[in-house]
């Protein structure tokens, strides 16, 4: 009891607010986020702490990575996330009703806002006796401008701690598997150049019939994959979103492009779902005579949490502590930075930020006061995690 009253008296409601504020108000969109990555750099200096600075593959907007230590051995807990947004028209950052508005304050600028408070927190409060926090904050997360490179260079290289804490906005439900993401984009193509309808050359192939085909192949390959389904997860998929040919209506078209995704279980194996992907593409080729170009970019593999890891348990028992009550289990019904951490690593990563809206909008919104809470119970799970006797 006496740890958290420490906790919740050192949490600063306008302290938190004015670093989200602080955030929002520097247009980052994805690649171009050396801007406000600077910003928070400035913020937790100002702070106190000790700042590092990673390129980690993108010298236009190293990773921020603080390190707050015990002293003394123990596990590393990670708050981690990303500062980048979707490339729409910018916000400025404005309050109302309890809510914080503006480009990135669901997407999530206010989470790393709340999670910079639980490092002042964790600091202030002298919450961990051993062990210690590193907090990340990176570009390149919002596909299709980002994959997740510079993130996955971070893990690649060892900068990640033995347990994430990620506060995108998902907060009624803990996820513990979620489906993994790609884009593709084909092109199809024909030797000759764009003609007349009435000056076609017979002796080439239809390219808008050609890709009436592939989608219908698409489709009835789809139809398979949905009988692969997980109770939580879903099903998997491969759908079309787009198809394109031709200038004019009255025009043979020289190519045709299709593009759309597919997403996977965590039981599936990434490498041969592309493999399979561009075996059908190949045979689609061959009947056709035509030539096919692929672009196919994972934007996550799939993710799993084993809801009996300890880490788990630790977040559960902290959540009842603050709120009274444990998260039901669910689904990730997006793909976030969780699933590098457990692809890439095998490290436990949960998923829980604020009550929030409008992601991928130009209506960005977070509700202040539940970025208070997050910003607590990410103290209280550092008390309990960086505390506790290393699984080593």
């Amino acid at each position: 009891m006496e740890l958290m009253n420490r906790i919740r008296s050192a949490v600063s409601r306008e302290r938190l607010l004015a670093t989200a504020i602080q955030l929002v108000e520097v247009p980052s969109r994805t690649g171009d986020a050396g801007a406000v990555s600077d910003r928070l750099e400035q913020i937790l200096l100002t702070d106190g702490f000790e700042v590092e600075r990673h390129a980690a593959g993108h010298n236009r907007a190293p990773a921020v990575v603080v390190r707050f230590g015990s002293n003394r051995p123990g596990r590393i807990l990670q708050f981690n996330g990303h500062l980048d947004v979707v490339h729409l028209p910018f916000v400025p950052p404005t309050v109302s009703d309890g809510k914080l508005l503006g480009s990135g304050a669901c997407d999530m600028k206010g989470g790393v806002a709340a999670m910079v408070e639980a490092l002042r927190v964790v600091r202030d409060a002298n919450v961990i006796a051993g062990g210690s926090i590193l907090l990340t904050a990176h570009d390149l997360h919002e596909a299709p401008w980002g994959f997740g490179e510079q993130l996955d260079d971070l893990i690649r290289t060892g900068v990640h701690g033995d347990a994430v804490l990620i506060p995108e906005p998902l907060r009624d439900y803990l996820p513990i598997i979620g489906r993994g993401n790609a884009t593709w984009k084909v092109r199809i193509r024909r030797p000759g150049l764009p003609v007349h309808e009435v000056m076609r050359p017979h002796n080439e192939p239809n390219v808008i019939g050609a890709g009436a085909d592939l989608i219908r192949r698409l489709l009835d390959r789809a139809e398979e994959l949905s009988h692969f389904k997980h109770v939580q997860a879903g099903e998997e998929s491969l759908f079309v979103g787009q198809f394109h040919s031709g200038e004019i209506y009255n025009q043979y078209p020289q190519e045709a492009w299709l593009e759309g995704t597919r997403r996977w279980l965590p039981s599936a194996d990434p490498a041969q779902v592309e493999s399979e992907f561009r075996a059908m593409l190949d045979r689609f080729a061959h009947d056709w005579d035509v030539e096919v170009q692929a672009d196919y970019r994972v934007i996550r593999n799939a993710f799993q949490l084993d809801e009996y890891d300890e880490f788990v348990g630790m977040f559960q028992n902290c959540a009842t502590t603050l709120m009274g009550h444990s998260l039901p289990l669910g689904p990730k019904p997006f793909v976030d930075d969780g699933n590098s951490f457990w692809r890439i690593a095998n490290i436990p990563a949960i998923t829980h930020g604020a009550r929030a809206g409008g992601q991928h909008t130009v209506n960005e919104w977070v509700d202040i006061d539940d970025l208070v809470r997050v910003a607590t119970l990410y103290s209280i799970v550092a008390s309990q995690f960086c505390n506790a006797p290393s699984r080593n």
